[in-house]
């Protein structure tokens, strides 16, 4: 969902932390993207309230999807 709703890579979605997320300004921090730069991308209330539900389930300490 993230993939699509976001714009982000695989990749990046992968190697998410929680801390992150800012949920405060909608924004997702992807840290060393394509080209090894820093960029933001906007996080949706839908995303934001699936995420919650799934930190809630999981409570993800070190990346946000282990796996």
């Amino acid at each position: 969902m993230l993939v699509y709703s976001t714009g982000l890579r695989v990749r990046e979605v992968v190697e998410l932390r929680p801390e992150e997320i800012d949920s405060k300004r909608m924004l997702i921090h992807v840290k060393e993207s394509k080209g090894r730069k820093d960029r933001y991308t906007m996080l949706s209330k839908i995303a934001l309230g699936v995420l919650r539900e799934y930190w809630q389930g999981y409570r993800p300490r070190k990346w946000l999807f282990s796996g």
